[in-house]
């Protein structure tokens, strides 16, 4: 009898597109690729942070690149991945929240959160694959969403509709690529601790309202994410396509 082998975790000779890779999520998901063996770009608008980043993840030995790049400008993201692709990976980690009770939400608000979360998410997303099409490739494209994605939270009407949108057009490009190859999932995490979540984390009714959701009895942390990274660039999830990786802790159990 032979035994059945795990398909591999390595990234080895895959080029790997991070964008929102400066700081949080997105900078754990460069680290975790780049670990993998995955030749990275970390993408994002702060061009000294990122070159610092790209500095110190090829002094520990990753290979690493910076791409300057705003999401939201939706011609600029084409030109700058059909000048630097085709990329075998994609996690899109940029991202914006606006919170406020929905009575409250102003629409410059609302245009800014959906223009990223959703349209800017959209149109990378949509530009990576063109550049697998175009080389005849296969690739794995992850969005990173949100538990908000599949359930409701106090003064988030407006990031959880964006979040549903992006659970949406994922399954749609998975079914529209999945003959290519081109596999399309996303991550959704609970709240993680970060730069930007510490005034959430700040707040002493919401730190509470957090742990009482999270069955695991603890905040999220970015190492949490970096599995689940590797694995759905990774061919050990090569059957996996269209769906949603909840990495809640059990908020969405109930």
């Amino acid at each position: 009898m032979t035994l059945p082998k795990t398909p591999s975790f390595r990234l080895d000779g895959k080029r790997a597109l991070v964008a929102g890779g400066s700081a949080g999520i997105g900078l754990a998901c460069a680290a975790a690729l780049a670990e993998a063996g995955a030749e990275v770009t970390l993408a994002a608008r702060r061009v000294e942070t990122l070159n610092a980043i790209v500095d110190e993840m090829k002094a520990a030995g990753m290979s690493a690149s910076a791409l300057p790049m705003d999401v939201s400008d939706i011609a600029g993201t084409q030109s700058a991945v059909a000048a630097s692709g085709p990329f075998d990976i994609l996690v899109n980690s940029a991202g914006l929240a606006r919170h406020s009770p929905a009575t409250d939400t102003t629409e410059p608000d609302f245009d800014a959160v959906a223009d990223l979360n959703v349209k800017g998410a959209y149109f990378l997303t949509q530009a990576v694959a063109k550049g697998l099409v175009a080389a005849g490739k296969p690739g794995s494209l992850i969005n990173i969403s949100s538990q908000m994605a599949h359930v409701g939270g106090i003064d988030r009407a407006v990031y959880c509709a964006t979040k549903h949108a992006v659970e949406g057009f994922t399954k749609a490009m998975a079914i529209e690529w999945g003959k290519a190859g081109i596999r399309v999932n996303t991550i959704c995490p609970t709240f993680i601790l970060t730069e930007l979540t510490r005034p959430t984390f700040e707040n002493p009714e919401r730190r509470a309202w957090i742990e009482d959701k999270i069955k695991l009895g603890r905040v999220g942390e970015v190492e949490d994410i970096m599995g689940a990274v590797v694995f759905l660039a990774s061919q050990a999830s090569a059957m996996v396509t269209g769906t949603s990786l909840l990495i809640d802790g059990g908020w969405t159990a109930e």
